[in-house]
């Protein structure tokens, strides 16, 4: 593929709400984000994805849009949002905002003008049936019926998420022609691109007919019907033509469950987005029916096939977003190392093992700080719909509450959206007063002010790695390069990133014992843990949670 722009960049997703308190309410916001972009500039970001803060009830914290036009006032003004476009863009920094355009929040007046007149052109924006009772037995992502009843009247409402979710009816050429509208006037802005949230949920299955039952509230999860559905792609297609395709953005989209074989349309030379996330190798741990209380497991061999598989598809057609964390995923330490999850070398060896793989990393706030799940004891210490539902799910499934808890704790949404801990202060220095959603235990000690004045922290070594990737002699195999999987142990995920006349083998080893592995003639080690790793002859010794990168000049 030809050579883009966004494909060197490094992404740092920001969840205002909880990134940094500039006016003592204990909720995040835009003046914070502005005080904190040397921080980022320091740690080698250029492009900054800011979850949702447009006008919003936040039933669903921010992706529930009230307004497309109007910012949330807890996160600021628009002139705030102006100021940080500007002085981000001085510090060579772009700003992605989140586009959440499946759905609106129920309080959006276009909704309301629905609710309140049925002949309202605005009731044929959102997708009604009537009836008296609801019209399937399709399951909410967020559990429960994806119908709610309007109140009054014999007719339902379609939310594929939360009640207070209502879908959009993309069959209708007058919204999709508003939507254009709002996603040309915030590009006009300067912003530099758009994260798209559940982009493949526009179309819906138009029979809208029953399916068979996969859980025990017996009914049919809706991703089924309203997910790649046939004809998403006359809708994504438009959607470029009449907005992205106008400028030189960036466009990375939540496309889960896309078949490889369609990958030339949504990340071709002309295809819908600039790049993807794949949930395949994310999504390990989850079982079907989107019932994640239920424990599934996996080894580092099922992971390094995930990964792989995913690689080498999208090389085939396109480009990657490449993530361990982000806003919906518990905490990678904790997900991907289990009990070796506060060791440093462990964390380190995790995050170079994504960060150079063929695509463009995004890393997610408090990922470079090593930061671990939560331990809450109360359902009510939690926040986030997916995970109370869940806990009900489970219940309802025979789990004890201790159990339900125990399942919250290593997946729930929240994990990722404690407040960022700047220092070892009271509320870790995001705010003067009780934040919103209760701080992550360990913040005393894994916090940005004691990692920046040490040397081997997380925080130092993410720094030295993205400065690696961006500015060192290798550059250009990480940004350009091909990838190509090693065989290797069980436990080490091994791949080589070659261009042009230079190639860089890669192994990472995630097991308790010492991995060896084969290796060709004439490899000269160039980074990782060269104090720990050994090479003799053929052979390259790693200690557990270490990892080497060697390189090899091609003739």
């Amino acid at each position: 593929m030809k050579q883009k722009w966004w494909q060197k960049e490094i992404v740092y997703q920001i969840y205002p709400k909880s990134f940094c308190d500039s006016n003592g309410d204990g909720i995040g916001d835009l003046p914070g984000i502005l005080q904190k972009l040397p921080y980022l500039k320091d740690l080698g970001v250029t492009l900054l994805w800011l979850c949702p803060i447009y006008k919003s009830p936040m039933a669903d914290n921010g992706y529930d849009v009230a307004d497309y036009t109007a910012l949330a006032p807890e996160f600021g003004s628009m002139q705030d949002l102006e100021t940080l476009i500007a002085q981000a863009k001085r510090m060579g920094i772009g700003i992605l905002m989140d586009l959440v355009i499946n759905h609106t929040s129920d309080e959006h007046p276009w909704f309301q003008q629905a609710l309140a007149d049925p002949h309202s052109p605005y009731h044929d924006y959102y997708i009604f049936k009537s009836g008296k009772r609801p019209p399937n037995n399709w399951r909410s992502v967020f559990g429960g019926s994806v119908w709610e009843k309007v109140p009054g009247r014999e007719e339902y409402y379609f939310h594929a998420f939360g009640k207070k979710q209502p879908d959009l009816n993309w069959e209708n050429p007058a919204l999709r022609r508003e939507l254009y509208r709002m996603v040309n006037g915030w590009l006009e802005r300067g912003i530099a691109g758009f994260r798209l949230d559940a982009i493949n949920f526009l179309k819906k299955d138009q029979t809208w007919a029953d399916r068979e039952p996969d859980g025990d509230d017996g009914m049919a999860e809706c991703i089924k019907a309203c997910r790649n559905q046939p004809g998403l792609g006359e809708f994504l297609g438009e959607l470029r033509r009449e907005t992205f395709a106008r400028y030189d953005c960036v466009t990375v989209a939540e496309t889960a469950g896309v078949p490889y074989d369609q990958l030339q349309a949504f990340i071709g030379e002309d295809g819908y987005f600039s790049m993807v996330f794949d949930f395949r190798y994310t999504d390990i741990d989850l079982a079907p029916g989107g019932e994640w209380f239920r424990q599934v497991p996996w080894t580092i061999a099922d992971l390094r096939r995930g990964i792989f598989e995913s690689q080498l598809a999208v090389q085939q057609y396109g480009w990657a977003a490449n993530f361990i964390e982000n806003h919906d995923q518990p905490r990678a330490a904790s997900k991907y190392l289990g009990s070796a999850q506060e060791d440093p070398a462990a964390v380190k060896t995790l995050g170079a093992m994504y960060f150079f793989l063929r695509g463009t990393p995004f890393l997610y706030q408090g990922q470079e700080l090593g930061m671990v799940n939560f331990e809450r004891t109360r359902l009510d210490q939690f926040r986030d719909v997916a995970s109370i539902d869940q806990y009900h799910r489970a219940i309802q499934a025979g789990l004890h509450e201790e159990e339900a808890l125990r399942v919250l704790n290593r997946r729930s949404r929240d994990n990722t959206r404690t407040p960022f801990p700047w220092n070892g202060e009271r509320y870790g220095g995001f705010s003067e007063t009780k934040p919103w959603l209760d701080m992550a235990q360990e913040y005393p000690t894994c916090n940005a002010q004691a990692e920046s004045a040490c040397e081997d922290s997380v925080l130092a070594f993410y720094k030295k790695m993205i400065a690696f990737r961006q500015h060192g002699p290798f550059r250009d195999v990480w940004i350009w390069g091909t990838i190509t999987p090693v065989p290797a142990s069980p436990d080490v995920i091994a791949y080589c990133r070659t261009y042009q006349k230079k190639r860089v083998w890669c192994w990472f080893n995630f097991g308790h014992t010492e991995a060896e592995e084969t290796v060709p003639d004439g490899l000269e080690p160039v980074w990782g843990d060269l104090d720990a790793v050994t090479v003799c002859h053929h052979v390259v010794r790693i200690p557990p949670h270490r990892f080497v990168l060697m390189y090899e000049k091609l003739l």
